[in-house]
C-alpha cells in the first residue's frame, strides 16, 4: 500500500502514573497554593495504519487532569480510524472542533495533542528519519540547562552539590527555584549558587508565578547584578502587561509562557511583549501542531524560545528552530522509556532514531492504571 492511500486502523490511549522519587516543591507550594508533586499523569497515544506504520505521542498532566485528559482522548480516539495519518493540520483541527464544547485550550487540545504527536512520530517513522529532520533541523544538538536539581526543598549545601554534578555531566545551564515568602532566602541562594559557579555559568531563576508586582520589581532590580540568563514567571502567567513593563525596565531577560495552554494564549503573550523567551510546553499546547505556529510567531516578533518539561519531544522541536532555543534537562521521564539522550559538553544531542526515538519501557506499562483500544491492530 503506498503512503498516500494508508489508513489509520488501530489507536491505544493509556493513562499512566509516573511517581516521582521525592515530593517536589516550588514556590506555589510555599505559598499554599498548591501540595507538594508526588506523580506525573502520562496520557500515551499509539497510532497503527493498516499498513502496519505506528507513532507514539504523549500528554501530561501534574497533579490533577489526568483522568479527564485519558476520559476525553478516549471520546476521541474513534475520530481517527480511516483516516489518512499524513493529515496532521487536518486531524487537530478535527480532533479539537470535536470536544470544543469544553474549549479549544487547556485540557481538551492536551488530549488532542497526544495525539498529534503520535501522528508526527509516524510519519517521521515511516520517512526513516529523526523527527527533528523531518520538521526541518538547524543543529544536530541544542543547549540544555538543569531544573530538576535546584527546587525550593532542597537545602542550599546539597543545591551547590547538584548544580557542580549538572555541570560535569556536561548540562550546560543550572535553573533555581525563587519566590519563596522570605526573599532574603531567595537572594542568598542565588548568590551562594553564582559564586559556587562563577561569573560565567549560564544561571537562571523561576518564581514559579508568585511574586506581585511591588515585589517583581524589586526583586528583579537585586537580581541584575547576577548576570541571569532570565528571570522566569515573576508574576502571574496571564499578567502580560506587567510582565512587559519588567522587559521593558531590566537588562536581565524575561522569560514566561509554560502555563499557557493554546496558540492564541501565546499570541497574546507576544501581542504585549511580555517577555524576552517564550516558554512554550507542545504537550501543553496541544502539541507539535500548535507548536510551530507558536515558533513562527516567536520568531517574527523577535523572541527566543526555551520549551518547558518534556525533553524527549522538545529536543526535536528545539533543532527545528531557526533561532537556538534552551531545553529543560529534566530526568523524571526517563523510567518511561527504554531510550535515554545524551549529553556532552553543555549540549543535548539529536537522536539520530527514527521520529521520536522512543520506545515504552516495561515499566510504564507497570505503571499504567487504564488503557482503551479502537479499531484493528494489524
Amino acid at each position: 500500500m503506498s503512503a498516500a492511500s494508508d489508513r489509520i486502523a488501530w489507536v491505544r490511549v493509556s493513562s499512566c502514573m509516573l511517581p516521582l522519587a521525592t515530593p517536589i516543591s516550588d514556590a506555589k507550594v510555599l505559598t499554599g497554593r498548591q501540595k507538594p508533586m508526588t506523580e506525573i499523569a502520562m496520557l500515551f497515544a499509539e497510532v497503527q495504519t493498516a499498513d502496519g506504520h505506528g507513532g507514539l505521542g504523549f500528554s501530561y498532566a501534574k497533579r490533577a487532569g489526568g483522568p479527564g485528559q485519558f476520559a476525553h482522548a478516549k471520546e476521541l480516539a474513534p475520530a481517527l480510524l480511516g483516516e489518512d495519518p499524513s493529515d496532521i493540520g487536518r486531524l487537530w483541527t478535527q480532533l479539537c472542533w470535536a470536544g470544543a464544547s469544553v474549549g479549544r485550550s487547556g485540557l481538551a487540545t492536551q488530549a488532542v495533542g497526544a495525539f498529534d504527536v503520535a501522528l508526527y512520530d509516524l510519519k517521521a517513522r515511516r520517512a526513516g528519519l529523526p523527527l527533528a529532520k523531518l520538521l526541518g533541523s538547524y543543529r544536530d544538538s541544542v543547549a540544555c540547562y538543569n531544573t530538576s536539581g535546584g527546587f525550593l526543598h532542597t537545602p542550599l549545601e546539597q543545591l551547590l552539590v547538584n548544580a557542580a554534578v549538572s555541570r560535569e555531566r556536561g548540562i550546560g545551564g543550572i535553573k533555581l527555584k525563587v519566590g519563596q515568602p522570605d526573599r532574603a532566602l531567595d537572594i542568598r541562594r542565588v548568590e551562594a549558587v553564582r559564586k559556587h559557579l562563577g561569573d560565567d555559568a549560564p544561571l537562571m531563576v523561576d518564581a514559579n508565578q508568585q511574586w506581585d508586582r511591588p515585589t517583581a520589581q524589586r526583586m528583579c532590580r537585586t537580581f541584575e547584578s547576577f548576570n541571569l540568563i532570565w528571570i522566569e514567571e515573576p508574576l502571574d502567567a496571564y499578567d502580560h502587561e506587567g510582565h512587559a513593563a519588567l522587559a521593558a525596565q531590566f537588562d536581565t531577560p524575561i522569560a514566561t509562557g509554560e502555563m499557557l495552554t493554546s496558540a492564541a494564549e501565546h499570541g497574546e503573550l507576544i501581542r504585549h511583549r511580555a517577555a524576552d523567551w517564550l516558554m512554550p510546553d507542545a504537550p501543553r499546547v496541544g502539541g507539535i501542531t500548535p507548536f510551530l505556529k507558536i515558533a513562527a510567531q516567536a520568531e517574527q516578533a523577535g523572541l527566543m524560545l526555551a520549551p518547558h518539561f518534556a525533553m524527549e519531544l522538545h529536543v526535536h522541536l528545539a533543532a527545528a528552530c531557526p533561532t537556538e532555543p534552551w531545553v529543560e534537562h529534566f530526568d523524571w521521564l526517563e523510567p518511561l522509556f527504554n531510550e535515554r539522550l545524551e549529553i556532552k559538553a553543555g549540549r543535548m544531542l539529536v537522536p539520530t532514531r527514527p521520529g521520536l526515538g522512543l520506545s515504552l519501557s516495561e515499566q510504564s506499562k507497570a505503571w499504567t492504571r487504564e488503557s482503551h483500544e479502537v479499531g484493528q491492530r494489524p
